[in-house]
This record gives structure tokens, C-alpha cells and sequence, in this order.
């Protein structure tokens, strides 16, 4: 039997918040033993957005966001447009997902079974009422940070979230998986997305004083606009760096709950007999700022790697040559749609731009890209969230903790479209309405300083502009691997009827409705019915 396809997404995690990737304040180890001893994580692993609906639609098809113009919150996938669940659904898989896929439009609900067998919807368990920090403890500049911090635990000593019941659901699912079929599971988490916020004992597991040093604002030149606009709405200047660290500190936290919760889910895939079998993908949509360049949360159009670099760690199923540990290649987000329809045996339906990491697997010295990109913002008329648009009537409000960004989306210039290519030693940002940018990322790794005007860096940012021309042209659109007939049945035999004598005729129809080619067809009757005029053809 084919391999299950396993797939654990947890939402706005950074690569940088794993044990195994150099970060000591992390508390991630599952997946550095996994990493260590079943599987490859990838330290340059990017996706294709920094924010979730088109990063989402992107990994699940193979295609860049702008080949299709999946690029805002608000452009899910639509009929007609196939993903990995429609496609391994289509070859026997039993699809099983969780609701919080942030995938498909659910305006049609039909339209989501179009994409799985099996959707949990959760919502069967209260939802917890704990509390979180008392309010003497908090700042009132946590609300825009999205910092809640401790939460607190039920007379059972638990705080049972969303994911809990979600990850629980999914770990049934295993159990109880159909005999006669493989299983493709994809398990959508909320964490470590902001709020940021987590339960004991995750929430002290974190060592304060081991956080790496915060990018800060001041140290910065050249930076996109849209990061001065949510500075200046979010208005935390006044954070202080210990409220900061209790913020970074509880976000690694979040990211310690998902490592126990990808721990407990390969267990299940153990004890139920179908780790050997299975084919397990970890990895993140985005990242997050967390406090990086004074920002929480994310931006939708800006693209430092704490925001586009992301967790992505293969075990393939048993018999794959494997070189586990860290590979150091430039991978993306569309590469492991590659790669589990490779390890599937599935042929994608259209063109995609994925490469199969089946090969890297069994030697992490292999390179298999030269650059990655990633891409974000929109045109002008274009709404993204929910920010207020043009009066439209889907607005936010000041009550909301999005509210500072969305006030920043409205501004047209600072959410302009900006396209980004990486290598190992440079990144190259343009951008529609707003100066590019060019980092050096040996001398510069955090991104600080960008060095667009800096006539030393002339070549590189010229070489790095062709590259990215040279790759839109490659990847601007798809053509499907089926094809559309020219010609109908009727326009075929309108131009033929003539040639073939009228006890040929039902023949000839017979081979018109059978798909035979209307030059073939013609060529045909010239070499067997020669210059025969049929006038009483119908």
C-alpha cells in the first residue's frame, strides 16, 4: 500500500525557535531528536507568503501565489482549482483535515469535500474558561502587543484549548484509519499564532535569560514602509525589554506545547503500527516578529526571515534511503508538494514548481536551489483583511488587535506589491511603489542595514533583479496537462461531411465522437475516397 501522507502545520511558527537550529532558549525536544535520528530539517527552508491564506494555497498546489492571484486573506481556492487533498482524494487516499486549514473558500460547503473525505470541525469540548495573568500584571500596551502571557489552568490542572481537542481528533483518526486505504492527514494548529499565550508547564519551560538578542527598530536603515506604519499604530515604543522578553519567551513556549503535541501524535502513528509507513511533514506557513524590529505579529508584505524562514522536517516512510540531520540547501514551501506526490506515487495534475527533496534525503549535502523567493502585498483596489477599504463594509475597529495594522493596510503605497529573492549570501526585495531593498547576509545575517544605495553592491542587486525578472517570466503562469479540443464534433464534421460517401457516414461520425483528429480524419478520406463530393450530406 502507498505511504500515509502525514502533515503537522502549526501556524506563524519561526525556524529559529527549534533547539537543533541554534536557538538555546528553545524547549523543542521531539523534534530535535527527530530531526537528529528519523528525519531532515531544513535550515533554509522558506515559504512562498509571509502570511497564511496564500501561503497556504501556494505549499498545497506547487504554484507561486501569483500564479493564480492568491496573494490576500481573501482569495482562498476556488472551483476548479485542484490541491494535494483533491488530487491524492482522487487516487484512493482517505483525506482527513481539521477546519483550521485557512485553504478553501468556504462560501460553497460542498467545495470543502471537493478537497477531503473527512472534516473535523471541532467545538465538542466547553471551551476553557481560565484565566490569564490578573490584571495588576498587565500593561496596557499588551492589547496592541497581543501579549496575554500566563494562562491559567482548570481544577484538573489543564488548560484543554482547540488544538488539544484538535490534535486528539486526529490522533482518533489514526486509530481508527480505513484498512483498505492510505491515509492523507493534514493537521492545521493555531499555535504558536498570537495571541501569545500558554498554559503551565510550557509557560516556564523557557529560560529567560538564554533569548537571543531582539532585533531592535533603532539599529535598523532602510526598512520597509509598512514596518514604520504598524510601529507607529501599534505604538509600543514603550515596551520595555523585560515585557518584550516575557512576550518572546511565552511565543517559544507556544512553540514547546506544539513540539509535545507532534510528539504525541507519532506516538499514536506507533502504537497504531503506522510510523514505518508514513511519510511525516512538519512545517510552518510563516513566521513571526515577535518583538523583532519592535513588531508583533507579522506583516503581509515584508520579508525577513523571521517571518519567511520556516520549520521543515521530513521523515520519509520506511525504505527511503536516509542521511538524517540538518540540511543547509535553499528549499521552499512548494517543495513538499513535490515531494509528497512523489512519495505518494500521484502525478500532479498541472504544472507545478516544486522540486521532490527525495534525493536531498539520502545525501543533506546536495544542493537543490541556487535561490527562493517569496512574495507579498496587493494592488490598491485589492482588500486584504479586514481592513476598512475605501468605505467598504467590512471595517475594523479600534476594539480589535489587528486594528493597528489595518489602519497601516489602508495606506496603498506601504501595502504595494514587493517580490523577494534569497540566496545564501543575499537578499533581494523589490518593490511596486517604494525603494527596493538588498541585504548583505554575511555581514548582516539579521538584516539591519539595507545596502541598496551602496555603489559596492551595484553587480550583486543588478545580477539579483535578472534572476527575479528571469523567474516571474518562468512562473507566470501554468498550462493543464490535459488539453482543450479545438474543434467540437459538429464544427468537425461540417468540414468533412462532403468527403465521405454516405455509406461511410456513421463510420466517419463514430470516429469523430471517438476524439480522432479532424486533420487526420481529412487526410484519411483524401487517400481513401480521393476527390469524392458527397452533396447529399447531411
Amino acid at each position: 500500500m502507498r505511504p500515509n501522507i502525514i502533515i503537522i502545520n502549526p501556524d506563524e511558527m519561526r525556524a529559529d525557535t527549534m533547539g537543533h537550529l541554534g536557538n538555546p532558549g528553545a524547549h523543542t525536544p521531539f523534534l530535535d531528536e527527530m530531526a537528529q535520528t528519523d528525519g531532515v530539517s531544513f535550515r533554509r527552508a522558506f515559504c512562498q507568503n509571509p502570511v497564511c491564506v496564500p501561503s497556504r494555497c501556494s505549499f498545497t498546489t506547487g504554484l507561486y501565489p501569483h500564479v493564480n492571484g492568491h496573494r490576500t486573506m481573501t482569495h482562498l481556492l476556488r472551483a476548479g482549482e485542484e490541491s494535494i487533498f483533491s488530487e491524492l482524494k482522487k487516487e484512493g487516499y482517505h483525506v482527513w483535515m481539521n477546519a483550521r486549514n485557512d485553504l478553501v473558500a468556504a462560501q460553497n460547503e460542498d467545495s470543502l469535500y471537493y478537497h477531503a473525505s473527512e472534516i473535523y470541525y471541532g467545538g465538542n469540548v466547553p471551551k476553557p474558561k481560565t484565566p490569564v495573568r490578573p490584571n495588576e500584571e498587565k500593561s496596557p500596551l499588551d492589547f496592541q502587543a497581543m501579549f496575554n502571557g500566563r494562562l491559567g489552568l482548570d481544577e484538573n490542572g489543564k488548560h484543554y484549548s482547540g488544538d488539544d481537542e484538535d490534535v486528539d481528533a486526529a490522533i482518533g483518526q489514526i486509530k481508527h484509519k480505513p484498512k483498505d486505504k492510505p491515509l492523507c492527514l493534514f493537521l492545521g494548529l493555531c499555535y504558536p499564532h498570537p495571541p501569545y499565550q500558554v498554559e503551565e508547564p510550557y509557560f516556564s519551560l523557557i529560560d529567560r535569560s538564554k533569548l537571543k538578542a531582539r532585533v531592535k527598530p533603532e539599529e535598523c536603515t532602510g526598512k520597509a514602509r509598512i514596518q514604520e506604519a504598524i510601529r507607529t499604530n501599534q505604538k509600543l515604543q514603550g515596551y520595555t525589554e523585560e515585557q518584550w522578553n516575557e512576550l518572546r519567551a511565552t511565543y517559544l513556549g507556544m512553540v514547546a506545547k506544539v513540539d509535545g503535541q507532534f510528539h504525541r501524535l507519532c506516538e499514536a502513528l506507533k502504537e497504531a503500527g503506522e510510523y514505518d509507513n508514513s511519510a511525516i511533514f512538519f512545517f510552518s506557513d510563516h513566521g513571526d516578529f515577535a518583538g523583532d524590529f519592535g513588531l508583533a505579529e507579522k506583516a503581509q508584505n515584508t520579508f525577513e526571515d523571521c517571518l519567511t524562514n520556516v520549520p521543515f522536517l521530513i521523515k520519509p516512510p520506511k525504505g527511503y534511503e536516509l542521511d538524517p540531520g540538518v540540511s543547509d540547501s535553499l528549499v521552499e514551501l512548494v517543495d513538499f508538494y513535490a515531494t509528497a506526490m512523489d512519495m505518494a506515487g500521484t502525478m500532479p495534475t498541472h504544472t507545478q514548481y516544486g522540486i521532490s527533496l527525495t534525493g536531498i534525503l539520502k545525501d543533506r549535502t546536495a544542493k537543490v536551489r541556487e535561490f527562493v523567493t517569496c512574495e507579498g502585498g496587493r494592488n490598491p483596489e485589492e482588500i486584504h483583511c479586514d481592513e476598512f477599504h475605501a468605505g467598504g463594509p467590512n471595517g475594523t475597529t479600534p476594539y480589535s488587535p489587528y486594528y493597528a495594522r489595518h489602519v497601516s493596510q489602508t495606506d496603498p503605497d506601504a501595502h504595494a506589491k514587493g517580490f523577494m529573492i534569497r540566496t545564501t549570501d543575499y537578499k533581494y526585495v523589490s518593490r511596486v511603489n517604494e525603494a527596493d531593498e538588498l541585504y548583505d547576509l554575511i555581514k548582516d545575517p539579521e538584516e539591519r542595514h539595507n545596502v541598496i544605495s551602496d555603489p559596492q553592491y551595484n553587480s550583486v542587486s543588478r545580477e539579483l533583479e535578472k534572476k527575479l525578472r528571469l523567474w516571474l517570466m518562468r512562473t507566470a503562469d501554468i498550462v493543464p496537462y490535459d488539453y482543450d479540443k479545438r474543434f467540437s464534433d459538429t464544427m468537425i464534421w461540417a468540414e468533412i461531411r462532403h468527403m465521405v460517401p454516405p455509406e461511410y457516414v456513421n463510420e466517419y461520425r463514430e470516429k469523430i465522437k471517438n476524439g480522432m483528429n479532424k486533420f487526420l480524419i481529412a487526410a484519411e478520406c483524401q487517400k481513401r475516397f480521393g476527390d469524392y463530393w458527397n452533396t447529399d450530406a447531411e
